[in-house]
Parts: C-alpha cells; structure tokens; sequence
C-alpha cells in the first residue's frame, strides 16, 4: 500500500478514533428525564455525522474529492467539534490542491483537538505545500516529540529540517551581482564531447531544425535523452531570446488564420504528443500558445520543456509560452523537476532552468481582444494593460501584487473577490472580469491553472475562460485535458477535449523530495 493510500485508509479508519461526543448514550447509564429529548437529538447528529464523514471517506478512495469535501462539510454542521471531520476534509483540499482551504481546515483541527496528532500532520501539509517550511517544521517537532518512538513522525520531522536548512543555506551564500547571460556563463560548452554511441538527433549549425524536432520527439518518445551539449545550447539560446522579450506579448493572428491555445502539461509528455497528433505540429501555418506550467508533478517534465523550447527558437513568431505558478523555484524543488533534472543531467542544469523561467513571459493579448494568462486577474480594479507591460518578471514569484496574482488567481461563481482557496493570490467575481475587460477594451479573458472534468470551463457570462491541458492528471483525476482554436476574424473560442494515453510506467512525482511524495 502506498503512503498516499495509506493515508485515506486512514482516513476510512477515523471513526475507532472518534470520542464520544458529550451528551451522547453510554450503555448502562441512566439519564434524566429532563435531558433524554437533548441527548437523542446529539446522538441523532452525531449518529448521521458519521454517515456523512464515513460516505466522504468512501469518495475520498474513489478520488471524487468535491463530493468528499461536501459529505465532511455537513458532517462538521451537524457535530463542528470533531477534529477528524476537519482533518478529513483538510487531505480532500490538499488532493485539489486548495492549499488555503486545507490549512484552514488543518487549524481547525488542531484547535478542535489538540491532542489528535494528524491535525498537526495536516497543517503541516498545507504549510508545505505552500512552501512553508519553516511552519511546517515546527508541526513535525511536536508530533515526533509526542511520539518518539514513531519513524514515520521522525522521518518527517528530519526531511523537512532538512529542506529548511538548505534554504537557509541557499541564502546565505547568494550575493548579488549582475547577472550573466548563460551563453556568458557557459561558454566552454562548445568544448563538451559527444560520444561516439550517442545515436540521438543533433543541432545543425547549432540551430534547431524540423528534422532535429521531428527527431527528438522520437527519441524522447523511446525514453532517450538529448545529449547535454545540445540540452546546454537550447537553454542558452532560449535564455537569450526570453530576455528581449516584454513581460505582455502581443500576438496578431490574421484573417482566417488558425491560433491553438494550452494549457498545463505539467510533465506529460505523452499526452503532449497526442495534442499534436490531434491538431498538427506547431508550424508558421499551426501557431501555438501554451499557458504556463509545463513542468512538475509528471514524471516526463524534461522531455515537455525541451520540447517546448525547441519549437520556441524553431518558431520565434509563432510559438509561444507564458509563465505559470510552477516555472518558480520552490514548486520545482517540492514538485519534482529540480529532481528530475538533477537525476537526468546535473543539478547545475536544474538552477539554470530557474533562470530561464525567470525571463518567461507572464502573459499574451491576442488581436488586442483576448488576454491569456496562467492564474487569473487583480486585487483592484484599475489595472491595465499598460501596468502589466511594466512588470519586472525577472524573479521569483512574489506572495502578492500583480505578478502573483497573475500566476495564482482563480475565478469563483459569486460577485466580488475574495481569500484565494490556495493561500496565494485572490478569487474574482464575474462582476471583477465584466470590468476589467471593460476598461481594457477585450472580449474575454483565458487562464488554465485548474484541472476541469471537460479540459475547459466557460465562466463569468463567457468572460473568463478555462484551459487544462493534462489529461487524467496525475494519473489520478480522471479528468479530460482540452485546447482551445480561434480564427484571427472569428475570435469565438472552439473547444476540443481529449483523453489520456498510455505512458511508460514512471509514476507521476517519481523525482519529488520523499516528504513530497507523502503530500501528494
């Protein structure tokens, strides 16, 4: 049994756990008359609480985590006291990645019962997932010290430590100073050797090719890797290019012509094949934009970026990525690309990658109608395209303000903003896109960031639109992945929705941090 099942049997197990609530029958015990309607209403509740919690705990085995979360929530309605219910509801957030929710939820647990240990386990996992390591600490401190006997608690407690540590020596050894281009830094690379058994596809003049893509998409198809001088090269090339770019793209499409809009990939690089085997290779003729996180999670994350790197410098005008919330450092590290990076090349090529995603733009207007981004829209109603344009993106992501919110917002179904269910960025109302579509003269907005069962969600009156483009995410959601296609005269959006395919049998966040793979 993995630790993820583990877990949610744990999960199932919670009712041996549950004390009796106060009020509730202890058999042999004589009530007063006077308290016997009171205590069959509390064993009333309680008795169908159960049955609430035990029917989320069953969606919780079968993966349908929002029914799960509904079936916890009216459990805690009718008995609020029960740090189980919370604790249960806290692992459900946590699978649809509702960081925010989960942390909540993780809070109320601990405060319902502070001596029941996996409220502690909860908020740390949320805290981690937030990449708050320092908080997430001191919640596996208290439970291996209320435990010292468990290895499972000072396992936890010794790999976080060590993540907190490392960052802390990560900061003290950065200085700053001007930054170098990598073509700058790596210029011994020409210098690298390629072996005589190296059969892979290679750069022609040190440019990128239809043959050397078509090639390479085959050799990663095969599970191979491209040789690191030529991994090397692309990274220089493309750090060169992004840097020249501004933080919004304009894109034209003309008349009659196709543009194909992704989203997430997120490693899944079988799956990136067949969106082009469904709607043809990227070409002068098949432009392409893809909308940020393409790495991370799934196991295949290397052969996604290069890939998507690769038709960049192919096709400068006419291929086109934006930045999402896990081109970032922290999501690489906890979600598993600094190591497969690491484990594929070295952990030198995993750091230059953070500068290129540095440079990655953060969004795309098309035909000055359509504004495409990863997460979603603002804390404020003034902003314009014009404050975009003059983001400095050349860092990491921040906790807030309009970089941020670019990258983590996500619409809801109620007027207004509201506290982002992730713990980062902010939620907004169809009132909130009405209106800055309004001011800035578009038609509608596109964004990705979350998984959809269709690949694709139409919301705020068609103002704001949603793109996922990994299929059955990790290998877990049983959800579509989907691509959007518009004409440059005709920019109502078509939508197309595809299943998952087969892929070699690499689990998703198999070069995840070991204390990861327990979250996830």
């Amino acid at each position: 049994m993995s630790s993820s099942e583990l877990e949610i049997q744990k999960a199932a197990d919670g009712q041996k756990e549950q004390p009796v609530p106060a009020g509730a029958e202890i058999t042999g015990a004589k009530e007063p008359e006077a308290d016997t309607n009171a205590s069959s209403k509390a064993d009333r509740d309680f008795a169908a609480a159960e049955q609430y919690k035990n029917q989320g705990n069953d969606m919780l085995k079968t993966k349908e985590f929002s029914k799960a979360i509904d079936m916890y929530t009216k459990a805690i309605e009718l008995h609020p006291n029960s740090a189980i219910y919370y604790a249960n509801r806290s692992l459900a957030h946590l699978r649809q990645e509702s960081f925010g929710y989960a942390l909540q939820d993780g809070v109320s647990a601990v405060k319902a019962d502070p001596a029941y240990l996996k409220g502690y386990y909860r908020r740390a996992a949320a805290h981690m997932s937030l990449g708050k390591f320092k908080q997430a600490l001191c919640d596996f401190e208290f439970v291996a010290k209320c435990r010292p006997n468990d290895k499972d608690a000072k396992l936890k407690f010794t790999e976080c430590n060590k993540i907190v540590k490392m960052r802390a020596f990560e900061r003290a050894i950065a200085v700053d100073k001007p930054e170098k281009t990598l073509s700058e830094m790596y210029r011994d690379m020409e210098n690298i050797t390629i072996e005589d058994d190296y059969k892979g596809p290679q750069l022609e003049d040190g440019k990128v090719t239809l043959k050397f893509m078509k090639d390479l998409m085959e050799h990663y198809k095969g599970q191979k890797r491209l040789h690191r001088k030529f991994a090397y090269k692309i990274l220089c090339e493309i750090d060169a290019y992004m840097r020249a770019q501004p933080s919004l793209v304009d894109i034209t499409v003309p008349d009659e012509e196709k543009f194909t809009i992704c989203g997430d990939i997120h490693g899944q690089f079988y799956d990136l094949m067949n969106i082009f085997e469904i709607n043809g290779l990227p070409s002068e003729k098949n432009p392409y934009l893809f909308n940020g996180d393409f790495v991370d999670r799934g196991s295949f994350s290397v052969e996604c970026i290069f890939t998507l790197f690769g038709f960049k410098l192919l096709y400068p005008n006419h291929f086109f990525l934006s930045r999402g919330n896990h081109e970032s450092i922290n999501m690489n590290q906890m979600y598993g690309f600094t190591g497969e990076v690491t484990a594929k090349y070295t952990s030198a090529m995993a750091d230059i990658f953070t500068q290129v995603f540095n440079w990655l733009p953060l969004c795309h207007c098309i035909n000055q109608k359509i504004l495409v981004m990863h997460g979603g829209l603002f804390s404020t109603d003034n902003v314009t395209l014009d404050n975009i344009r003059r983001i400095e993106r050349n860092c990491q992501p921040p906790e807030e303000g309009l970089m941020c919110e670019l990258l983590w917002s996500d619409p809801q179904l109620w007027m207004g903003r509201g506290p982002s269910k992730r713990g980062v960025g902010i939620q907004f109302g169809p009132d909130v896109t009405e209106t800055f579509c309004k001011n800035n003269n578009l038609d509608y907005i596109i964004r990705s960031h979350e998984v959809k069962d269709m690949g694709y969600e139409v919301a705020h009156n068609g103002q704001c639109i949603t793109v996922f483009s990994a299929p059955n995410y990790c290998d877990t959601m049983g959800n579509m992945g989907a691509f959007i296609t518009i004409t440059g005269n005709n920019l109502k959006p078509n939508y197309k929705s595809f299943e998952a395919v087969p892929h070699p049998d690499v689990k998703p966040m198999a070069y995840a941090n070991s204390l990861m793979n327990w979250l996830a």
